[in-house]
């Protein structure tokens, strides 16, 4: 791909895609606007609460850059909100004016971004590196396409996932469904163009993660591109993949030929949101033109189309700019004392004041701050939220619906007061309006549903159930026993051939073991998911995956502990052990197999050729130099996690 191409844009009107009374992709339409037409009736009052079966577990817990998946995003079509499970997994259909639950749908990775309606069709990203086809009615698979090129998985933040998981957001636009799978540029992204009805590919551009190019710190030159990270933007004949920590990628969404990425221009720019209205972008509380990527000026976090204005939000402020005349030129004197022509920002055409702690701080947030010490790589706080701006924006009508910590509100265009408000759990981070009615959703998993008329509002839960202990006594007595000999009750397990989840369930009763399960038959792998979901289990604790037990995508040496669900009842035969070695962490890690009081026990010793690295470099001599002689090239990622594992900052030692 070494075409020159012009982009020319010629866009003044309102950006507005989507069919009335629905919110069928986040953020309402492919340019990620936060527009709707739908004009909200008056004295909204609460209709429903819908309480999840657990909190989001985000990807980059400790990355206020890339908060793409902080509350469940909720889509909403045909009189169906839909979203997709972190924590759990799977994707939901409930009722939008009940809130009752309509279906569910099991993938094999967290689900991190919000599903996106086309027709009669609901398509869903996932971090097992899918992009599933669903029915919209009930639920049931069409087709899933793979992201990366093979089935590979690794521990990503304490969670199993595809070596390239879809991180690149699903949009629609002009009958074209795109995503992005692969987070690490040095080991392949793959952007995709789709035919939503067929599945067919009509292009993949997998070449940009290993371009050479120039990085973020001057004078570095690497072959490290582009990452999907957040949800995808479309607009004109242009896509915009979000890198998650830099500034947006921005392609040719006709032919898939990258045209720009101001990687080293905008180093300590970037986030993993991007709307685009007019002529301009808006990334992380900057502007840059759609043409070329030049970064303009600066301005609020969150951003909001409406016909007449960019809204935006600063510390406790509401503030509208001028559509068609946001940016003008002025001169100012550079530091070597030159002048110079410079866009900024035109003066608010209005704005409103809020009371204080109207839009609470998110900042304080367990998840939403920086861990104690220094993590690898500063720049993950680089740049800091705003103090009590708002956490999500949108337009609905002439009505801009702000929210913050616990609370959401309304205030009125025209007469520019603010005319509802109320009170909820969790810090908002999505919202949504469709068919009259706003859904608020929270951290916490909750999502709420306010409309017209007088609201008879009702909770719906779904309630953990635990098995009969008569059917899991021998399963019991085995975990038991494994607990006696093993004195394992924290880190990962693999349960190796699980049967129908039982040895699984009763070890995550009695331990705090993270769990993987693998089984191929698919008639016991969906009766040990639907009852480990039953007991509030699935995902948070337990993950079941269907596959042949002689040949697992698991990454080595992750598992302390190696059990067997169908050995309780079938004997150590039932077994693979050649997988189990590979598998098996080395010194210590432990395998348990057989029917209880006959359970055997191999235990992994220390991997022969391995060095210590005791000191910050290397040993208490300073020497920077490993005595590993197992080590060797080419080297791929095993595992990554920062969500608690802080390391010393060498750069200013």
């Amino acid at each position: 791909m070494k075409r020159t191409i012009l982009i020319t844009i010629i866009c003044f009107l309102p950006i507005v895609h989507i069919q009335a009374a629905d919110w069928p992709m986040y953020r309402a339409d492919s340019a990620r606007s936060s527009y709707s037409p739908e004009q909200l009736p008056e004295g909204l009052m609460l209709q429903w609460t819908y309480k999840s079966p657990h909190s989001p577990t985000p990807a980059w817990p400790t990355r206020n850059r890339q908060q793409f998946d902080r509350a469940y995003q909720p889509v909403i079509a045909d009189g169906v909100l839909y979203y997709g499970s972190s924590a759990d997994c799977k994707v939901y259909a409930l009722d939008a004016v009940t809130g009752k639950t309509r279906w569910m749908f099991f993938t094999d990775g967290p689900v991190r971004f919000a599903p996106v309606v086309w027709q009669d069709r609901l398509f869903v990203a996932s971090d097992d590196g899918h992009l599933y086809c669903l029915t919209a009615t009930d639920g049931q698979l069409l087709w899933k396409l793979r992201g990366g090129p093979k089935d590979d998985i690794l521990l990503g933040n304490d969670r199993m996932i595809s070596r390239w998981p879809a991180r690149g957001g699903p949009v629609v636009i002009d009958n074209v469904l795109y995503f992005g799978a692969g987070i690490w540029p040095t080991e392949e992204i793959f952007i995709y163009a789709i035919d939503p009805a067929s599945g067919k590919v009509l292009w993949c551009n997998d070449s940009s993660g290993g371009i050479e190019m120039d990085q973020p710190h001057p004078t570095a030159r690497a072959k490290s591109g582009i990452a999907a990270q957040g949800y995808l933007a479309a607009f004109d004949n242009l896509l915009f993949v979000p890198t998650g920590r830099a500034v947006p990628a921005v392609f040719d969404r006709t032919e898939g030929q990258l045209l720009y990425f101001r990687l080293q221009q905008n180093q300590y720019s970037g986030g993993s949101d991007v709307a685009i209205i007019d002529g301009n972008f808006f990334n992380s509380g900057e502007i840059y033109t759609v043409a070329k990527g030049v970064r303009q000026e600066r301005i609020g976090v969150q951003v909001a189309m409406h016909p007449d204005f960019v809204i935006s939000s600063g510390k406790n402020k509401i503030i509208a700019f001028d559509r068609l005349n946001l940016l003008v030129d002025k001169e100012v004197i550079d530091r070597k004392g030159n002048k110079k022509i410079v866009k900024t920002l035109t003066p608010p055409v209005w704005s409103v004041d809020l009371l204080p702690g109207s839009l609470a701080s998110t900042a304080t947030l367990k998840g939403a701050k920086p861990p104690g010490g220094e993590l690898m790589g500063g720049t993950a706080w680089s740049r800091p939220l705003l103090s009590d701006a708002a956490s999500a924006l949108i337009v609905a009508g002439d009505n801009v619906i702000a929210a913050g910590q616990s609370k959401v509100l309304l205030l009125n265009v025209r007469s520019r007061n603010v005319v509802w408000d109320a009170n909820v759990d969790g810090a908002v981070y999505g919202l949504a309006v469709a068919q009259s009615r706003l859904y608020v959703s929270t951290d916490l998993g909750m999502i709420y549903c306010f409309g017209g008329g007088i609201g008879r509002p009702e909770t719906r839960e779904a309630k953990s159930t635990k098995p009969q202990m008569a059917k899991n006594a021998i399963y019991t007595t085995a975990a038991e026993q494994i607990i006696h000999r093993t004195a394992i009750t924290e880190g990962y397990c693999l349960d190796l051939a699980c049967g129908e989840g039982l040895l699984a369930l009763e070890l995550a009763r009695l331990t705090k073991l993270q769990i993987y399960c693998i089984e191929k038959d698919p008639a016991k792998v969906k009766a040990a998911r639907r009852m480990l979901d039953s007991a509030g289990l699935y995902g948070v604790r337990v993950t079941v995956h269907q596959a042949d037990p002689m040949q697992v995508s698991y990454p080595n040496y992750f598992a302390d502990l190696v059990v067997s669900g169908r050995s309780v009842t079938e004997g150590s035969s039932a077994t693979a052990i050649k997988e189990v070695q590979r598998i098996q962490c080395p010194s210590g890690g432990i395998a348990c197999f057989g029917r209880p009081g006959a359970i055997r026990q191999f235990v992994r010793r220390p991997l022969e050729g391995v060095g210590n690295w005791t000191h910050q470099n290397t040993d208490a001599a300073n020497t920077l130099c490993s005595t590993d002689t197992r080590i060797h090239g080419p080297l791929k990622m095993l595992w990554f996690r920062d969500t608690d594992f802080v390391m010393p900052n060498r750069h200013n030692r």
